[in-house]
């Protein structure tokens, strides 16, 4: 059994945050966080088993709360029918991403890690994931649109996936620039303005 002192526990988290922000995963070492912490290796090594658990403990509840909440958001959008979905789709994008900026921001640092120093952890395609996500509503979206008998303009694969990428790696852009929340909420205005009117024009249907 483990001992347990939260105050320790919490003192040795924040010296492997700091530890990870600095010198990214890989670059990390035990070692160090052990010294930052002012305790010793052997210390250390009680309470949590490599670096690993460390950065998991840092980032894995904020960040599969993320996962899930995004994924039941599209999954709910799924249900509708093709004409709720063409008429709800700004709404839904607008206030999915929303509640992800806000989401994002109030645990900040967690997501500083992931997408800037994850290298080397289970969270390194952490943004692929979410990608996938996006890629399968898109798809499930068209097949819909065509088994409706509407005209969709050609759309293959590979532009889906960068289309879904970009949503992504522009939000978490403002995390790797350390942008105030309110900045970042404004550049996220303009990204929903562009990544929703992008989609209705590649799908060739009238954006309103």
């Amino acid at each position: 059994m483990r001992p347990i002192n939260e105050k320790l526990a919490g003192e040795l988290l924040e010296a492997g945050k700091r530890e990870f922000l600095e010198r990214g995963f890989q670059g990390a070492s035990m070692r160090s966080i052990a010294a930052a912490a002012g305790v010793t290796t052997g210390a250390l090594y009680r309470y949590y088993t490599d670096k690993a658990a460390i950065f998991d403990a840092l980032v894995s509840e904020p960040a599969l709360e993320l996962l899930e909440r995004y994924r039941k958001i599209q999954m709910e959008f799924s249900t509708l029918t093709v004409e709720q979905k063409l008429a709800d789709l700004p709404e839904i994008s607008d206030d999915g991403q929303e509640w992800m900026m806000w989401y994002i921001y109030d645990h900040f640092d967690a997501f500083k890690l992931v997408v800037c120093c994850s290298a080397g952890t289970q969270y390194e395609h952490y943004l692929e994931t979410l990608t996938e996500i996006e890629v399968n509503a898109s798809h499930i979206l068209i097949e819909g649109m065509k088994a409706a008998g509407m005209e969709v303009q050609p759309i293959d694969d590979e532009l889906i996936h960068i289309v879904s990428s970009m949503l992504f790696n522009g939000m978490f852009e403002t995390i790797r620039h350390d942008m105030s929340r309110e900045k970042a909420m404004q550049h996220m205005c303009g990204l929903k303005e562009f990544y929703s009117a992008g989609w209705f024009k590649i799908l060739g249907i009238p954006y309103t």
